[in-house]
């Protein structure tokens, strides 16, 4: 890659995080490719990228680069981005696509996934909906993301909670959030600064298969603060609970019974366990 490529200066481009899981079967298999292959093109149609591949193809590649690497599970990264050529913001598409994987485990660490995180609300704001593009997964905008992610851990918190232009809850840096409160599981509405997650959508819709009832609408900094419980989704997090935030205990500080039963059919569902969810799977 030259040192001019194009979104390595001015951040245009657009990517995918998915996972690839060894199943109880033995074999190997992505959860969700083709929610993750088209978000892909949705993303790049967003900022005027037109991929140079179709949807089959990119769906191959992303297959075969697990193949090639002997990868039985692992973390697969297509990246669409503008290559090198011609510099400045007028720039026409130059559009390149790699496919990258890699074994990557818990996100926030397997402790977290076990006794939960501690999260803090963060003094950066989410993207407002009509300054960056939120329903898109873009290399430029995570620039906000990463302010809020080390501005938490410096402080010595495991992850940022960001809210939007109007203060209610939008999303965490790189996870969509979840609420428990008297057996009712609540989360910000797809119509704010969030990104509407894969793994977001999995859990709404196991929650519901266990007759949980889900309500999608805003939350307030102190909704979390006096929630039972608390989580966190996204492919890279998976479910990840949350114990703590802004130094006030969720529930009884550990992670909750709604959170670990979501938590526990999502990974028998990602390992092939479960027939209902076996339509969610792409086995190579």
């Amino acid at each position: 890659m030259h040192i001019l490529t194009h979104t390595l200066h001015y951040g245009l481009g657009c990517f995918e995080g998915i996972r690839c899981y060894l199943c109880q079967d033995g074999g190997s298999a992505i959860f969700r490719l083709k929610e993750h292959v088209d978000r892909l093109f949705n993303s790049a149609h967003v900022i005027l990228l037109d991929l140079p591949f179709s949807r089959e193809e990119i769906t191959e590649v992303c297959q075969e680069i697990l193949r090639i690497n002997q990868l039985k599970e692992g973390y697969i990264r297509p990246l669409v981005f503008m290559g090198d050529g011609a510099m400045g913001l007028a720039a026409q598409n130059n559009t390149r696509v790699a496919v990258a994987a890699w074994t990557w485990g818990a996100y926030l660490g397997e402790e977290g996934l076990k006794k939960g995180i501690r999260a803090k609300i963060s003094s950066f704001t989410r993207h407002h909906v009509n300054a960056g593009m939120v329903k898109a997964k873009l290399c430029g905008q995570y620039v906000n993301s990463i302010m809020a992610k080390r501005e938490a851990m410096i402080a010595g918190y495991d992850e940022a909670i960001m809210l939007d232009a109007q203060g209610k809850v939008a999303e965490a840096s790189g996870e969509n959030i979840f609420i428990v409160k008297d057996n009712i599981i609540k989360t910000p509405p797809t119509s704010i600064s969030l990104l509407p997650g894969i793994t977001r959508d999995s859990a709404i819709t196991i929650a519901r298969n266990l007759d949980y009832q889900i309500s999608e609408e805003g939350i307030t900094r102190d909704e979390l603060y006096i929630a039972d419980e608390v989580f966190m989704t996204g492919t890279a997090a998976e479910i990840t609970p949350v114990r703590e935030v802004d130094d006030r205990k969720i529930g009884k500080g550990k992670p909750g019974p709604v959170t670990n039963t979501i938590q526990d059919t999502f990974f028998k569902a990602v390992k092939g366990q479960t027939e209902k969810y076996r339509h969610w799977l792409t086995y190579l």
